[in-house]
């Protein structure tokens, strides 16, 4: 699909059917965050892929926010291993975590593939769950599949502000 398509088709899926990513399909999608930028090339992603029906009883336990999804990608960092900018204030972590989940995201629509980016849950309470590494901090959730034949962006996703309310030249 070309990439102005997936950018203007793509819309967070609430509802989604029973139907499984296949393989190749996550590989494409999982590469595409594999090969995403990070800060000095860092690379501290982790993406815990969670199809089991064990380890979508767990998302199911900390977020109501699943919709069904076949395929939930957990995006992570390794907190001891991000760039630190001048000045010291802040970090790479989640910033290059969210490049890599959106390059997830933007690979999942080229292919197919239905998403949803999930945030509404304790990242705490998600590591203990799922038993994670202590030097890795939670970002999001990635819902994955198909989508309902009445599934439909919310009414408020082409609500745009003029680029004029969002650039400034300087």
């Amino acid at each position: 699909m070309e990439f102005n398509k997936v950018i203007e088709e793509r819309y967070s899926c609430k509802s989604f059917d029973v139907r499984r990513v296949e393989n190749q399909l996550l590989d494409q999608i999982l590469e595409a965050g594999r090969l995403a930028p990070t800060a000095m090339n860092f690379q501290e992603q982790h993406i815990y892929v969670a199809q089991s029906k064990e380890a979508l009883s767990k998302i199911d336990k900390v977020t109501p926010c699943r919709y069904g999804a076949s395929t939930v990608l957990i995006v992570t960092f390794d907190k001891t291993n991000v760039y630190t900018y001048p000045g010291e204030k802040r970090d790479s972590g989640v910033e290059d975590a969210t490049i890599v989940a959106t390059h997830l995201m933007l690979a999942a629509k080229a292919v197919g593939i239905d998403s949803c980016w999930i945030n509404f849950f304790d990242p705490e309470v998600v590591a203990h769950e799922f038993n994670l590494p202590e030097n890795e901090e939670v970002l999001m959730f990635l819902d994955l599949g198909y989508a309902t034949q009445d599934a439909k962006p919310l009414p408020s996703h082409n609500n745009r502000k003029a680029l004029s309310e969002t650039v400034s030249y300087i």
